[in-house]
């Protein structure tokens, strides 16, 4: 195992109580911060951002919880190296650093990207997840909305001048180990963007609970959303008057949410974390009444 400790941002996670440090996981040097006390939950962060995209809800997620939150490859304080930018390898690359941590088996939540790479390590190590939320997620490229693709194929390096006044690059210069790498990055990232791809028939082989959490202006359009609630088992008929045909996964819709601000959205932790908790058990309309009564 190699974790490494030191520099400004470190000192500063220890002062907050915050455990930090870089683990190298299949030659990507992953940076790590450990909160909170209780069970383990891997929180992944959105492309082109960092594990602070999270700010206004880790108090939250980290209350009763151990929160392992980590900048994935290329972002945040982890460096890129000469890989590409793939989330079939960042899976595996979690699996990896849980298991450099000490971790056998933890739940996991993810947001868009992030949610890419917490679905692979769910397929790719099942045993190791025991639940899973994915915040603003997709199983196929045509999951977006059409006019998303274009868009997308035109990120690279040609936008990094350009972006220099926005929120993701001024996050990534104030704690980027090679801030030049900017244009590397947003070179790797539409390259990964342009590929198709359709995981379907991967979500089928999902056995441990999850939950799908969007904003009701995401960049998904409903029909996917529907589609990976129903591959998951989920709205596929009437629950029954004792709940006796729910699926045990989840589908959440956040009013007045895009998939721009839907990860700091205060009703996430309080949509999540009871699920992450097996929270299910709810009042019948028998019990309601009698309460009542």
């Amino acid at each position: 195992m190699t974790i490494i400790v030191g520099g400004a941002a470190l000192a500063q996670a220890a002062a907050d109580g915050v455990k930090s440090g870089y683990a190298k996981v299949n030659g990507v040097n992953y940076y790590y911060e450990i909160r909170g006390e209780g069970e383990p939950l891997l929180l992944l962060h959105g492309g082109l951002g960092s594990i602070d995209m999270f700010g206004p809800v880790l108090p939250a997620l980290s209350k009763g919880r151990q929160v392992i939150a980590v900048d994935l490859y290329g972002h945040g304080r982890t460096a890129l190296t000469d890989r590409k930018m793939s989330l079939i390898d960042m899976g595996d690359d979690m699996a990896g650093l849980l298991e450099q941590l000490g971790y056998d088996k933890v739940d996991a939540m993810g947001y868009s990207m992030g949610s890419g790479v917490a679905m692979r390590l769910a397929v790719q190590h099942p045993d190791m997840v025991r639940r899973l939320v994915l915040v603003s997620a997709g199983f196929a490229q045509d999951g977006f909305y059409p006019e998303m693709l274009p868009m997308q194929a035109q990120v690279g390096a040609a936008m990094a001048e350009m972006m220099k006044p926005t929120p993701m690059y001024q996050s990534y210069a104030a704690v980027a180990p090679k801030v030049d790498d900017f244009p590397k990055l947003l070179d790797l990232m539409g390259e990964m963007m342009r590929k198709p791809f359709d995981w379907s028939e991967d979500v089928k082989t999902l056995k441990m609970p999850v939950m799908l959490v969007y904003g009701d202006s995401d960049m998904y359009r409903p029909e996917h959303i529907v589609k990976f609630y129903q591959l998951l088992g989920g709205g596929l008929k009437d629950a029954g008057w004792m709940r006796e045909n729910m699926s045990q996964n989840r589908l959440a819709i956040i009013p007045n949410r895009t998939h721009y601000d839907v990860f700091f959205a205060p009703e996430l932790a309080a949509m999540a974390l009871p699920f992450l908790n097996g929270e299910t058990k709810v009042k019948t309309w028998e019990e309601q009444v009698k309460q009542a009564q």
